[in-house]
């Protein structure tokens, strides 16, 4: 069917609400626009669903998150009656319309006899993981767009161990979606007497309370905390999102007795009215609390993303100025102090063991390897993270401690399988009151470990190539790159190559080539003469390609000036 064949569709199907045709009839004469909503329905992938809020095959509306539910409990339902029981947990962020996707995500389920328990308000994204694990739920689903902006909404799904989706499941909903018809397909059951029937169970303070428990068991050092609790200040910002009731909670477990909470952007609000991007990886979107953070003095601002999952922090240089710490940063600071913490607690475990992403900083793994922790790369996910720690840790091969990625997501514990910024923000509040109790910030720490372990350089550039046609040149792009890979990148030889697609890697000089234990996602590596790595990989989530510089230089000079050189590069890709 074209495009403007499933446009006629829609706009003529009885399902549609008075307010969808009219939508619909606004773009009548707009070709470009029903292009983009029509040309074919949004991939369903390992991250499940993203994309706009519009009515549209290839955009996020109540008739695509029934349909993907759909396709969700057919292969819940394939795993047998013991598996429908088990059921699955729902949860929601403070998107607009997420009350009305996750009520409608929980009526499919009942209508196929799955059991659900549903959060009764939105809830951090971690909190879902932990909830399949605690309720032995066969799965799990959150409607979220994470840290996108507010015209964004998502559909992510979860399997039994807590993880978001292997690959092979996702594959097997993305099969069941392409026999079911988005609007004669579906079953559905009223949510109240679904409610009645007990195919829908609320959830609420009960889980919040077991949750919790875990998250503050991870607490290792309160007498630092308590050393500088009079004068340690804390600034923090939910940016509208999950982690308003729980990240504060937390930090006043600790033992915080400053912490200053930014009013504006502690109102639950999709339209997040007071920045342009709910993203921590966005300085920008700190003004406020930095604004905050001038008047009551303090050293130390965390900002968490919508769905509370991601965490970014903000400090004060030498010059008294606040400076955005990268993700990578972070997480280097995190891992280096959580070795030393374990260590002085007693609860290092006997084999430590660190996860990262292939596009994470090579600092981590020095810093893991300095300090005697196995380092081990996993594709960019922390499904496949979760995946590895569950594989390493059943064999008997070691205790993850921690895994993180550069995108300012960090996974701590046992007992939730994605990224978690309630845990995070936690243990980097720990983090900064044991460095401030040895008269330093968290500036100070960062400048040290460069010190001790190299000067090591991050940046991350978003080639974004929107709608149809953006498709078509990400596909280009990669296939150019395969086609005809550089022999140099800015002047600089490259001296291995590596496809992750088909897991080879090239010997430049020799022409070798030998296969890699990982294998199976489209992402390319260029390791350069001068110790430079540069990857590049399509988003799983946006319409854009995504290019890792990940470098080392003799001092912080030589690491900002190769920075400067490999992004004038990447700007090249784009033309």
């Amino acid at each position: 069917m074209s495009y403007k064949q499933e446009y006629e569709r829609w706009l003529h199907s009885d399902v549609l609400s008075p307010a969808e045709h009219a939508e619909l009839e606004r773009i009548a004469g707009d070709e470009k626009e029903i292009e983009n909503r029509f040309y074919g329905p949004l991939e369903f992938g390992t991250a499940g669903l993203r994309g706009t809020m519009k009515v549209g095959l290839h955009q996020m509306n109540i008739h695509v998150i029934r349909w993907a539910t759909q396709g969700f409990a057919n292969v819940i339902a394939a795993e047998g009656e013991d598996a429908k029981k088990k059921g699955v947990a729902i949860c929601m962020d403070c998107r607009n319309n997420n009350m009305l996707f996750s009520h409608a995500a929980a009526e499919v389920c009942a209508a196929n006899g799955i059991h659900v328990r549903i959060f009764e308000s939105l809830r951090p994204t971690p909190e879902l993981s932990f909830a399949v694990r605690y309720y032995g739920c066969q799965a799990g689903i959150n409607v979220t767009a994470s840290h996108n902006p507010k015209e964004y909404n998502g559909y992510k799904v979860y399997w039994s161990d807590g993880a978001q989706l292997p690959p092979q499941h996702a594959d097997a909903i993305a099969a069941q979606l392409e026999k079911i018809d988005i609007f004669t397909g579906i079953k559905r059951m009223d949510f109240d007497e679904a409610v009645k029937a007990g195919l829908i169970e609320i959830m609420g303070e009960e889980t919040d309370r077991a949750f919790m428990e875990n998250v503050m068991a991870m607490v290792n050092d309160r007498e630092s905390m308590a050393k500088v609790a009079d004068t340690f200040k804390v600034v923090y910002t939910p940016f509208h999102g999950c982690g308003w009731k729980l990240v504060p909670e937390a930090l006043r477990g600790l033992g915080v007795k400053h912490l200053y909470c930014v009013e504006q952007q502690m109102v639950l609000d999709g339209n997040f009215p007071t920045v342009d991007s709910p993203n921590p990886e966005n300085p920008e979107g700190f003004y406020l609390a930095i604004e905050l953070a001038d008047k009551v003095g303090a050293d130390f601002i965390l900002g968490t993303d919508p769905d509370s999952d991601r965490v970014g922090i903000m400090v004060r240089d030498h010059s008294g100025k606040f400076i955005a710490v990268t993700g990578n940063q972070t997480g280097v600071l995190l891992l280096d102090y959580l070795i030393g913490a374990l260590r002085r607690a007693g609860k290092m475990p006997e084999k430590p063991v660190f996860l990262k992403s292939i596009v994470t900083t090579n600092m981590a793994r020095k810093v893991a390897e300095s300090n005697g922790v196995t380092c081990y790369d996993t594709f960019t996910g922390f499904k496949f993270m979760a995946e590895k720690k569950g594989e390493l840790e059943s064999a008997g091969l070691g205790e993850v401690i921690m895994s993180y990625e550069e995108s300012y997501g960090y996974m701590l514990g046992d007992y939730v399988r994605d990224k978690d910024a309630v845990t995070a923000s936690l243990l980097i509040t720990e983090m900064a009151g044991w460095y401030a109790a040895q008269g330093m910030t968290l500036y100070d720490a960062l400048l040290t470990l460069y010190t001790k372990y190299g000067w090591y350089g991050e940046k991350t550039h978003n080639l974004v190539m929107p709608g149809v046609d953006g498709l078509e040149k990400m596909a280009a792009l990669m296939k150019r790159l395969r086609q005809t890979p550089p022999a140099e990148i800015a002047g600089v030889t490259v001296a291995v190559r590596k496809d992750y697609a088909d897991g080879t890697a090239e010997d430049c000089a020799t022409g070798a080539v030998t296969p890699m234990e990982l294998h199976g996602s489209n992402v390319l590596r260029y390791e350069l003469a001068d110790g430079t790595t540069i990857l590049v990989r399509p988003s799983g989530t946006e319409p854009k390609i995504k290019v890792y510089l990940l470098t080392l230089g003799k001092d912080a000079a030589e690491r900002d000036s190769n920075l400067a050189k490999y992004s004038a590069w990447v700007e090249t890709l784009s033309k």
